[in-house]
């Protein structure tokens, strides 16, 4: 008899293929990853997968309207600037117009505000000139990214719809599970657990001449499971749980690793998500804060939480 892992994972796989359309790239992105991460891996670096922003779901195959969440995709962006710094490779699965590493430390800034130009008639040829007030610290910045670039480091991939999302994750698990447990998968993205089924949705733009608007949403399957099992199992796995009632978020945080048997959940409470998260595994929880300080002084908690999952990966590996 399958265990309730097994089973779970054939479930979602079925609804995968079934019911969210194949974006017409997924192919030339799972080759594109899957040399990314061969070739990494065989000059000795491990190789993470970051997932990050949040997924649109469409309420109409022309689609018009749709459902969103509040994720900018920060934690993603800058816990990939964090996994470069430690010597990984990262793959980043991102949200089309989410934040994006180095350039999410300038999301907020009107880059023509802080752009000049020097000499040449209007229209002409002329310098551009950088007001580095500005953009803070933008030489250091443009630096990293450019060893980063010039090494081949950082490979994005984006994604627009749950449906992408979904079929680009399964692409990244095949294409990284040849490397075993020099893959590490980072999933920040924050996934709608609602659809609509594209048998059930309509083709045109629901017109509010209508009336009221009643929707009936399935579940989305859990990707977990057959990440876990079939397409990466020799993988190290963490997930995220986000909660607004911390009374309950460690108990969900170890039921979810009960349920995926997989390696870590970062749990967090919307509220203050930015200064403390726990880093729960197995055998430990360990509790990460930032004091007021550390705040003032531009810490950020992806710097720990990537500090922490680094040392568990060293340890993964080793153990594997």
């Amino acid at each position: 008899m399958a265990d309730s892992g097994s089973e779970a994972s054939g479930t979602a796989e079925g609804s995968l293929a079934e019911e969210f359309a194949v974006p017409p790239q997924v192919e030339e992105v799972r080759g594109r990853m899957a040399e990314f991460a061969e070739r990494h891996a065989g000059a000795g670096r491990r190789v993470v997968l970051i997932t990050s922003g949040g997924t649109k779901v469409p309420l109409e195959s022309r689609t018009v309207r749709f459902l969103d969440n509040f994720s900018s995709g920060r934690r993603g962006a800058s816990s990939a600037e964090y996994f470069l710094d430690a010597g990984y490779a990262v793959i980043f699965l991102h949200r089309h117009r989410s934040l994006y590493p180095y350039t999410r430390l300038y999301a907020g800034i009107n880059l023509l505000d802080a752009l000049a130009t020097e000499g040449g008639a209007e229209g002409g040829s002329a310098r551009v000139l950088v007001d580095q007030t500005a953009l803070p610290n933008i030489t250091t910045v443009l630096q990293r990214y450019q060893a980063v670039k010039a090494a081949g480091l950082l490979l994005p991939v984006e994604f627009s719809t749950l449906s992408d999302y979904l079929h680009l994750l399964k692409a990244a698990a095949q294409a990284l599970s040849s490397i075993g447990s020099k893959a590490m998968f980072y999933l920040a993205a924050a996934v709608s657990d609602f659809y609509i089924p594209a048998s059930e949705m309509p083709e045109h733009k629901i017109q509010s001449s209508n009336g009221p608007l009643q929707i009936s949403m399935k579940m989305v399957p859990k990707m977990l499971s057959p990440l876990v099992c079939d397409w990466a199992p020799g993988a190290f796995i963490i997930s995220f749980k986000l909660e607004t009632d911390a009374g309950i978020l460690l108990a969900r945080a170890r039921r979810a690793l009960d349920t995926y048997r997989h390696q870590a959940v970062v749990a967090n409470v919307l509220d203050s998500r930015r200064g403390y998260v726990a880093v729960v595994t197995s055998g430990d929880t360990r509790e990460l804060r930032l004091s007021e300080e550390e705040v003032q002084c531009g810490v950020e908690i992806e710097q720990r939480i990537v500090a922490t999952l680094v040392a568990a990966h060293h340890t993964f590996m080793a153990q594997a």
